[in-house]
């Protein structure tokens, strides 16, 4: 789908990104966005959503100001895929740009970005600090708490639930699936 490896995405996100925190986050997507690939029927392109979700923040870091629109720049300098380009400015949409998610792909990674961000919090308050154990219900408990990870907008997700058709509590569900599926890639860093 892509001629960009996970690799070559994987050493231009470390060009940009020294902080862990990123660097996991980063990690966590790209684990997420193949699993909904896998799950959503896209498992042929599970290489592409996973490299889209490794990039997504890729400006982030170096460039919070020009967030989804410093990493086109950046994406095009390296030669990246349209496709990918796309794909990642699209989850600043309505935030920082205007370029609207199309594709299924693009609707999920808006979903998830803030959603996982949120679940991550709610796991680092357990004794496992881990999301292996973790339940919707507690979830939603901590999601109504609009002081709880107050970073992590909920309009985006619900908006990104409302583009995917489905409802929160699935999404959410749904979240805590694919980070137990990537859990120990994302833990290693």
């Amino acid at each position: 789908m892509s001629d960009f490896s996970r690799d070559a995405a994987w050493q231009l996100l470390n060009q940009y990104n020294k902080e862990p925190f990123h660097l996991k986050h980063a990690v966590t997507v790209e684990g997420v966005m193949k699993y909904f690939a896998e799950k959503l029927g896209f498992g042929n392109e599970a290489e592409f959503w996973g490299i889209v979700g490794l990039l997504h923040d890729l400006d982030f870091e170096q460039f919070p100001e020009q967030h989804c629109i410093k990493e086109q720049e950046i994406l095009r300098e390296n030669g990246v895929d349209e496709r990918i380009i796309h794909a990642v400015a699209s989850h600043g949409y309505l935030l920082t740009v205007d370029i609207a998610p199309e594709h299924t792909m693009e609707k999920v990674l808006y979903a998830v970005d803030e959603l996982t961000g949120l679940i991550g919090a709610v796991a680092l308050m357990r004794p496992s600090k881990s999301v292996s154990d973790l339940e919707l219900k507690s979830v939603k408990k901590k999601y109504k708490n609009a002081n709880f990870a107050a970073g992590c907008s909920r309009e985006v997700i619900e908006r990104g639930a409302e583009m995917l058709g489905w409802d929160l509590d699935y999404l959410i569900e749904q979240t805590i699936l694919a980070m137990r599926s990537c859990e120990s890639a994302y833990s290693a860093i």
